[in-house]
């Protein structure tokens, strides 16, 4: 096989696991991505959860309104749910179009399990990373990389043996 076939190999829905997990990264990567940007986008613009104290205000030297933390909680909280929708959505397209083979099920199924995956694998993440700070006194970035860790597993494995055809 020469480089070009390699190449088309690779970017095809054939390629092999070890390629398929890299090309998964890539796309979750741009779903990060897309997920702090719509969170700040709609922070500032529609749910205004920034406050001029906050750090990528002061980097940017933008201005934002006083919010009072109750406010400002709930803000954040509509914020990241839009954010987690747009995200999700450019993931599932990724996935879709990038890393895995479509048509186990029809679209707006895979769609809709594509987005309780991630819910689930977020509760999931969310609580251990809680438990480990809360039960064993573990550092918050150990705690936020083992949730990190456990999402993409569990993102992964459900995506490619459940939600998509692998």
């Amino acid at each position: 096989m020469n480089l070009k076939e390699r190449w088309t190999h690779y970017l095809s829905h054939d390629a092999p696991p070890l390629v398929q997990f890299v090309k998964y990264g890539l796309a979750g990567g741009v779903a990060t991505v897309t997920h702090i940007l719509a969170f700040f986008l709609v922070g500032f613009l529609l749910f205004p959860c920034v406050t001029p104290d906050d750090p990528l205000v002061k980097l940017f030297g933008l201005d934002a309104p006083d919010v009072v933390d109750a406010l400002r909680a709930r803000y954040a909280v509509y914020s990241n749910i839009l954010a987690f929708f747009v995200s999700n959505t450019v993931c599932y397209l990724a996935n879709r179009w990038f890393v895995f083979r479509p048509g186990r099920h029809h679209v707006v199924i895979e769609f809709l399990l594509f987005l309780a995956v991630s819910a689930i694998s977020m509760v999931v993440g969310t609580t251990l990373m809680g438990v480990l700070i809360k039960q064993f006194g573990i550092q918050t970035t150990y705690a936020f990389g083992a949730n990190i860790l456990s999402s993409l597993a569990i993102n992964y494995v459900m995506r490619k043996f459940f939600v998509f055809k692998g």
